[in-house]
């Protein structure tokens, strides 16, 4: 079982390592600020196998943006919990559209390679053709 700290399969920023005094400090808000965000579902900090709580970058990160929300935005946890919820879906569709748009690049690249091949095989025409243009110019005189 993983210790809650999240050192495998995770990003640096993911990883559970911060004690709640530390990130108190970090943030600017009492450790019982923490405990209720938490309550309240504003942040989910890593759990180690004693259950002690173990904050990431990112749970730092989320926190100066409730900070930055409340206090400089004057804006109550309902609030926060609607704009942060839309800056993730933004995120989301942000990422999707990169997603999409080198996909189009892929296929764009991969026609323009096609209509190349296309162009450098030339023409595919019935020997038949051929045949009777020849004799049309050898009648004619051309």
């Amino acid at each position: 079982m993983d210790s809650g700290s999240g050192r495998r399969g995770s990003k640096p920023s993911e990883r559970g390592v911060y004690v709640i005094s530390v990130v108190a400090d970090l943030s600017g808000m009492h450790p019982q600020t923490l405990r209720m965000y938490e309550r309240r579902g504003l942040i989910e900090p890593k759990r180690t196998q004693g259950n002690s709580r173990r904050y990431s970058e990112e749970d730092v990160a989320r926190l100066r943006r409730i900070s930055e929300l409340t206090q400089e935005h004057g804006l109550n946890l309902a609030g926060v919990r609607i704009v942060m919820d839309l800056e993730r879906q933004v995120e989301e569709m942000r990422k999707r559209l990169e997603r999409a748009n080198r996909q189009l690049a892929a296929t764009e690249h991969k026609l323009a390679e096609a209509r190349q091949q296309t162009r450098n095989r030339g023409v595919l025409v019935r020997l038949a053709d051929v045949a009777s243009i020849f004799d049309r110019q050898t009648k004619t005189g051309i």
